[in-house]
């Protein structure tokens, strides 16, 4: 783990490419369409709002505990030690599935650049992909600032490019429908059912930011830099997501929408510019699949590192390497469980078909974590709640609703989506009550935690490989005021 590796700049272009703005937009549109239609725009707005609340709670709360684990460590030491591990659960189990939602599109993305007519084959695509993840890993395991630079280069691309097509949407004529305020409308859901599959597809969308305070061990001045990258992240991928909607609306009929499920910008991209669009936004896809593999490892790896430093996961896994000074166990293992999915992926049809339900699925388990983490947000600063009105609203009201959202979708959901869906979701965090009531019965400190609150600070717990963990140790005298 390299302390102070990152800065301010290095973690918001982190934060972006977290939520991954080319591969949702691509990947997740048709999932989008089909739930709500032509409110798709309103989806996206109406999950962002409680969305910066959630990032207002990992601000807040990165600012008293700096942890690799986030909301594992956060939610552990405020509500209970089994809601901590569940949280951490959540976004491990998540990250996992994305490991397969996330390569096949990077492999079908990179044969349609040679022949559209192999971006179908899903073996292929998966053969492709795992090249691209294995090559993520291996940037990984080389550190965090191998880690950064590789991402400045292919998130700065995949900018330039959308950038680009976003200013030439806005002068498109051709074919187009016309633009109307009613797609940002309550009315244009199918109830409060349908709103809530809207939503928790949209959550999908900005799901990553967070991968901030997974590296927040190994960032400068992280207490602040950490949650301020995460909302300004947050900020950028929402208005990318309203600009592309939009224009997904304006441009393409739903039936274009439907027969390009997994394609979508680069049907876009074609009908913008004949020729060149489509290929240019097959390079940005392909770029931002790439980085976003990339930052989900960072997240899965980090929290991996932080269980294992806490012995509620195999203590291997909090070991570092000597030289690169990375969490290299759970690297290796994490590469392998995916590998093994990757191949499993095969036998669960189209790379539309198993998109759609593994969106649906890491949704669930987004929303969980997410909700949990603005729930600690309030508990940890409910003394301080009323010492300014920043505090109460910042740091009390927006990260609660922001956490009542997101159990609102996640139970209203349940009954609107796939079978495959809700068991890999439900299943997967059910998943790790094995774990965590094993290593709970052999005595985990994790499970005797210091208390979290917003009068004291907590140190980063860095430990050198072979190291034996120690204790957190509590400090008193953090602002916190915005």
């Amino acid at each position: 783990m390299q302390a102070g590796a990152l800065g301010t700049f290095d973690t918001v272009v982190m934060a972006v490419a977290g939520s991954a703005p080319a591969y949702s937009i691509a990947a997740t549109t048709a999932v989008l369409v089909g739930a709500v239609g032509l409110a798709s725009p309103a989806a996206l707005l109406y999950c962002a709002i409680p969305m910066l609340g959630i990032a207002l709670a990992f601000s807040y709360l990165s600012r008293i505990d700096v942890n690799a684990g986030a909301s594992y460590s956060w939610v552990g030491r405020t509500l209970h030690p089994f809601l901590g591990f569940l949280s951490g659960w959540a976004l491990v189990v998540s990250a996992t599935i994305f490991m397969v939602a996330g390569s096949l599109p990077a492999g079908s993305m990179t044969l349609a650049l040679f022949d559209e007519g192999l971006a179908d084959d899903t073996a292929l695509s998966t053969l492709v992909g795992a090249a691209w993840f294995v090559a993520m890993l291996l940037v990984v395991l080389g550190g965090a600032r191998l880690t950064v630079r590789a991402q400045l280069l292919m998130s700065g691309v995949e900018l330039a490019i959308l950038a680009l097509f976003a200013v030439l949407a806005f002068f498109h004529t051709d074919n187009a429908r016309a633009f109307d305020w009613s797609w940002f409308g309550f009315g244009q859901f199918d109830g409060m059912a349908g709103f809530a599959s809207g939503a928790l597809i949209a959550a999908f969308y900005y799901w990553g930011w967070d991968v901030t305070s997974n590296l927040s061990e190994e960032t400068r001045n992280s207490r602040r830099t950490t949650g301020l990258a995460g909302l300004i992240g947050v900020g950028i991928v929402f208005l990318l997501f309203e600009v592309f909607t939009i224009a997904v609306n304006v441009v393409l009929s739903s039936t274009q929408v439907r027969e390009n499920e997994a394609n979508v910008l680069a049907v876009l991209g074609e009908e913008i510019w004949p020729g060149w669009g489509g290929k240019l936004l097959i390079v940005a896809v392909m770029l931002s699949t790439i980085a976003t593999l990339e930052t989900t490892l960072i997240q899965v790896t980090r929290s991996l590192f932080a269980m294992g430093r806490d012995r509620t996961m195999p203590s291997a896994l909090g070991r570092v390497h000597r030289e690169w000074n990375t969490p290299w166990v759970a690297i290796v293992v994490v590469g392998a469980v995916a590998l093994v999915m990757f191949i499993a992926s095969n036998a669960l049809g189209s790379v539309g078909d198993i998109l759609s339900d593994a969106i649906s699925a890491i949704g669930l388990q987004i929303a969980v974590y997410y909700g949990l983490a603005g729930l600690a947000a309030v508990v940890a600063y409910r003394k301080t709640l009323l010492k300014s009105a920043a505090n109460f609203f910042f740091g009390g009201l927006w990260p609660l609703l922001g956490a009542l959202f997101m159990f609102w979708i996640f139970i209203e959901s349940l009954g609107e989506l796939s079978r495959a869906a809700v068991t890999i979701g439900v299943g997967g965090l059910a998943a790790g009550l094995v774990p965590m009531l094993w290593y709970w019965k052999k005595g985990s400190d994790y499970y005797r935690p210091a208390k979290l609150d917003a009068t004291h600070t907590v140190e980063a717990d860095y430990v050198p490989a072979g190291a034996v963990p120690t204790q957190s140790r509590a400090h008193e005298g953090l602002s916190t005021d915005f």
